[in-house]
């Protein structure tokens, strides 16, 4: 057989960090300080996620001391999650959809809702006490799903967020609400207005703004490939109980 007629070798998969699973031409978790925090942050990741590449899942992990990364679908408890005792009604659960923005409070980026998904009235004294937050990690759908298969959840918390800056993603990646943020942007609004500490959400937007940074560079040099254009159309509707508002 000749070289010509030699099959050609299959390219060599990209080696990933261990700490954030991304490609040497997005990683920066060599320039990540993590950060001490109180509150506890768990990310529950839906094992479907697939954004790879703009996740920030992992960099949020790596980015604070106090985390943890569940990959799966559903839970018995909390304390099952965590591997520990723990109490939901000491946590909090970061979700969307519960109350619409007109009607939360301007003042406030980070509110705390009742069961019907209106604002407590004493916010600060609803914050108080707060062990940790969960956040769910994955699309819409996906957020919604966790939500349902971990009745535990409603035992918890919780909260909305009331943003007063958009996504750094931009128009890298297209949100379903003017609220929603990246995960690693979630996780530094909540954690930074629960423990009154702002540099929590400075070093954390910092990351991430590094990691988007890297990316638009490897998207401009073909390292890596743009992300796919969102569908048109709208999603299938879906009756939500009142009792159980969808998560972020």
């Amino acid at each position: 057989m000749s070289e010509a007629d030699e099959p050609l070798a299959a390219p060599a998969e990209p080696v990933l960090c261990p700490h954030c699973a991304k490609p040497d031409a997005l990683c920066v978790c060599d320039s990540v300080a993590p950060v001490d925090n109180r509150v506890a942050l768990l990310i529950l990741q839906h094992p479907q996620e697939q954004d790879r590449l703009l996740g920030t899942a992992r960099l949020a992990l790596r980015a604070l001391k106090n985390a943890q990364l569940k990959i799966g679908l559903s839970w018995p408890s909390l304390g099952k999650v965590l591997g520990r005792e723990a109490d939901p009604a000491q946590w909090a659960i970061l979700h969307l959809g519960a109350a619409h923005a007109k009607d939360l409070p301007k003042d406030r980026e980070l509110i705390v809702l009742d069961k019907n998904g209106a604002p407590l009235p004493d916010q600060d004294r609803a914050l108080a006490g707060l062990k940790g937050v969960v956040i769910f990690d994955g699309s819409w759908a996906q957020a919604k799903t966790l939500w349902w298969r971990n009745p535990w959840v409603l035992k918890a918390r919780r909260l909305a967020l009331n943003p007063q800056r958009a996504s750094l993603y931009g128009k890298l990646r297209r949100e379903p609400r003017r609220e929603a943020l990246s995960t690693i942007e979630a996780a530094g609004l909540a954690l930074s207005r629960i423990e009154g500490r702002p540099e929590i959400e400075s070093a954390l937007r910092k990351s991430f703004s590094t990691m988007l940074e890297k990316y638009r560079a490897a998207l401009a040099s073909g390292a890596v490939s743009p992300p796919a254009p969102a569908r048109k159309g709208r999603p299938p509707r879906r009756r939500i109980k009142k009792s159980a508002p969808p998560p972020a």
